[in-house]
């Protein structure tokens, strides 16, 4: 089958209601190549909701006129869905053609008898959001569509499996099952070649069979082939091989290409998870969906590079929350070896918000299950299967059927990887909390604001409490049956509980499926220690749009606060170790620490306006520090300085001068503070062990005039629609010191085949806008993003004020 990209030349706008009113506003269809995310595109509503950024939502028409060649008419043709949000309704020449509910699913609409042959054909899809997400979702076809045109004979959509049941060092067994449909109107015998090639383009082994087909029929076939000294699979060495299918009917060939990956995944309560035979402990970071500056559109390269970054970040593993994972993503992690949770749901048939997935999960939920599972199947990235996240009815008798039901379809499907389940165990428990606890205001108010404000929200008010309730006997008893029917427990911010379970459940084997960001240097120590644990996913990898302020520093709060969500203009979450424009945030090198993967000791500068505030910190907080020692104006003024280290000491050095020095033999947080004064010069931070210099590292402050400068991640890019290129913006002087308190408004110009497909800083409180060519740089940091529309040289200008213009050149090739 032949699949091309059908991302150029979608026009995009407001639905026409019934009786041809707009929806939600009169704008022109705008031009587009997808993936496009309709909802970025609006101005923020000052009175909108945090959880969704402050973005309005609505109803959203794309549409595409397309040219059918008369051939086609002995051919089969069909249209390739990646991710629809949501409610998608797809049209062909005005006639309905397919539905999908889920916004997240990859689904097919084919297409063949609403075509006109030899003529321009037109295919829309509307699509809705509306109080149906608890985060940033994005709107409309914001994941890749594709033309798929194929034989009469052919390779079915999805129908090549690839497994690899026996690996050894010298040897290797592939097994491929291939289903060949038959779209004609005979009997056809077809010759099926399938060959596995390595990374070097050689055939390293093939078979060749007969396969004889009925008219309107499905043929199911399945090879075995050996492959000697196979390459195997894993995070260091994500090697990778190729199998490509042939199907040879008279004069006409159809073929498929497959990449896979040969390793093995094995989980046992002694080593907890090994890939080929070498335990693995999952360094995991939880990820939404959304790009930053663009939104949610799905394009190949932001995918890529955000698993580029968060690998260099130390992590191995990536749990997708709460959906199914993009196929570039998952491209990209077998590519770049990481590991992969994939989460099917965050809601069954009890609805989070007014119009969520609930409302379609009984009837759509296999095919669902069924899309997830057919899109993951070959990506020797994916080890396990999330079922779903903070389900409400994990904790029921009733509930637990579906539970059951989900996993077993899955182990249907898929029997070589594991299952799990992300349980919250004080939903469970959520309505007996005021029985539980007594009467105490405190608690009675969280439980009652629980479902206003969020479960999130409840457990940051419970503070202390919350451990208590989470390790009660009767969570354990309304999660016995929920975790009975996974391979894995999934434990969303539930640590207290790890050593007792272990003790209690001999045959559990536990992931930290969602953890505080703060706990880090406790939890990797529980995983660490026990075969049981074997992993940890934080909140979160990467910072996104929504849940507004969630991981906010509040100062000088006055009265008891209840609620950790902001408003306008909050618009991000501000608690990822990756910033949204993907700048690693000191909590990310304190991570990498942790992980043992670093030992140059780290320096986090509390931002000094700050000092003499009383400062609250959320569950999902870090301090708010910088890593600069660029603060101008505030000399001679108190100022507190984090070290993070694991050495036995840390000594801190400002021009020479030691400030001081803190034994860290027995602090188990990794984390040395010291108050000061700022003066400008250097600070140095240096690590002992055994009083021996192990690693330093120094900041210099910025001097002289600012200078801007600009610096793409790459400056040749592919002339397609699934590559970009991120033009880093800085202020800083002219030894490459940062100006993080010099901000000001930087704008873009740009020429060639190309355009800014978004453009903004980390800023998590800010009402300037993505879409637009101006934008305030935060930290002293902004980020443009430039996609081409075609081959040639594109270059980008970046001014600001009191700066010197810079001009960045990407060649599209």
């Amino acid at each position: 089958m032949i699949k091309t990209s059908f991302n150029a030349d979608w026009l995009v706008g407001s639905k026409p209601g019934l009786f041809g009113e707009w929806v939600t506003d009169k704008k022109p269809h705008k031009l587009v190549t997808l993936s496009y995310d309709a909802m970025w595109a609006n101005e923020r509503l000052k009175d909108g909701r945090g959880t969704i950024a402050c973005y309005p939502e609505g109803e959203y028409e794309y549409k595409k006129s397309f040219f059918v060649p008369e051939e086609y008419r002995n051919k089969r043709v069909t249209f390739e869905f990646e991710g629809v949000y949501n409610q998608a309704m797809v049209y062909i020449n005005g006639d309905f053609a397919g539905q999908h509910p889920y916004g997240y699913s990859n689904f097919y609409i084919k297409a063949d008898r609403f075509l006109k042959y030899g003529q321009k054909n037109e295919i829309s899809v509307i699509a809705n959001n509306y109080k149906d997400s608890r985060w940033y979702s994005g709107a409309g076809i914001y994941r890749n569509t594709k033309m798929i045109i194929g034989n009469l004979a052919h390779v079915a959509l999805d129908g090549v499996k690839i497994t690899t049941p026996e690996v050894s060092a010298d040897r290797a067994v592939v097994k491929v099952k291939t289903v060949i449909e038959n779209e004609g109107l005979s009997t056809l015998t077809v010759q099926l070649l399938t060959e596995i090639i390595g990374a070097d383009g050689t055939v390293v082994a093939s078979d060749l069979v007969p396969v004889t087909t009925f008219a309107g029929e499905l043929s199911t076939i399945r090879q075995s082939m050996l492959v000697k000294a196979p390459k195997l699979w894993n995070v260091d060495e994500p090697n990778l091989y190729t199998c490509r299918t042939t199907v040879t009917s008279d004069d006409e060939v159809d073929q498929e290409l497959t990449t896979f990956g040969i390793r093995t995944l094995t989980l046992d309560t002694d080593q907890g998870l090994c890939i080929n035979g070498k335990v693995v402990k999952l360094r995991g970071a939880c990820i939404h969906h959304d790009n930053g500056v663009i939104g949610a559109a799905t394009i190949d390269r932001a995918e890529e590079r955000r698993v580029e970054i968060l690998k260099e970040s130390g992590f191995n593993a990536l749990r997708s929350a709460h959906h199914p994972i993009s196929k570039a993503l998952l491209d990209a992690c077998d590519r770049i070896g990481m590991l992969v949770m994939d989460e099917s749901f965050d809601m069954w048939s009890s609805v989070k918000t007014d119009y969520d997935y609930a409302m379609s999960f009984p009837v759509w939920w296999e095919k669902d299950v069924q899309a997830m599972v057919d899109k993951d199947f070959n990506h020797p990235s994916v080890i396990m299967y999330s079922i779903g996240n903070e389900i409400p009815e994990a904790g029921s008798s009733i509930g637990s059927i579906w539970g059951r039901k989900i996993s077993e379809k899955i182990h249907t499907l898929d029997p070589t990887r594991f299952t799990t389940n992300s349980v919250s165990f004080l939903l469970t428990v959520i309505k007996d909390l005021p029985n539980m606890m007594g009467v105490e205001s405190e608690t009675r108010h969280a439980s009652d604001n629980s479902e206003a404000a969020g479960i999130n929200t409840t457990m940051n008010n419970l503070g202390d409490a919350l451990a208590a309730i989470i390790d009660g006997e009767i969570c354990t008893e309304r999660t016995a049956e929920s975790f009975a029917y996974v391979d894995i427990a999934g434990y969303n911010y539930a640590e207290s509980r790890y050593l007792k379970d272990i003790e209690r459940f001999p045959n559990r084997i536990i992931v930290g499926s969602e953890t505080f960001p703060n706990k880090i240097n406790v939890n990797w120590n529980f995983v660490k220690e026990h075969g049981q644990i074997i992993g940890d996913f934080t909140w979160t990898g990467w910072d996104y749009l929504g849940e507004a302020g969630i991981g906010r520093v509040h100062y000088d709060i006055e009265g008891p606060t209840h609620l950790i969500q902001s408003t306008y203009p909050w618009i991000s979450g501000w608690c990822g170790d990756i910033d949204i424009i993907g700048n690693r945030r000191p909590v990310s090198y304190y991570r990498e620490i942790v992980f043992g993967l670093r030992k140059a000791p780290y320096i986090a500068v509390q931002r000094p306006e700050h000092y003499s505030k009383e400062v609250t910190l959320s569950d999902w907080s870090w301090s708010d520090s910088v890593s600069s020692w660029s603060w101008t104006g505030y000399e001679n003024k108190p100022i507190k300085v984090e070290v993070y280290s694991d050495a036995e000491e840390v000594e801190l050095l400002i021009n020479g001068r030691t400030i001081g020095k803190t034994d860290m033999s027995e602090k188990q947080d990794f984390i040395a503070e010291f108050d000061t004064v700022y003066e400008s010069g250097e600070i140095i931070a240096v690590a002992y062990v055994g009083g021996q210099e192990v690693g330093r590292m120094s900041i210099h402050s910025a001097k002289g005039d600012v200078i801007l400068k600009a610096a793409a991640d790459r400056t040749e890019i592919n002339a397609s629609d699934s590559d970009l290129a991120f033009v880093m913006i800085s202020l800083e002087d002219d030894q490459g010191n940062l100006y993080n308190t010099a901000d000001r408004k930087v704008k873009l110009m740009i020429e060639g085949p190309g355009h800014i497909q978004g453009f903004g800083s980390a800023n998590p409180v800010t009402e300037e806008n993505f879409f637009n060519e101006e934008y305030t740089t935060f930290d002293g940091k902004a980020l443009a993003v430039v996609r081409p529309t075609g081959a040639g040289t594109i270059i980008l200008t970046v001014a600001a004020e009191g700066c010197i213009p810079q001009s960045v050149r990407i060649n599209a090739v």
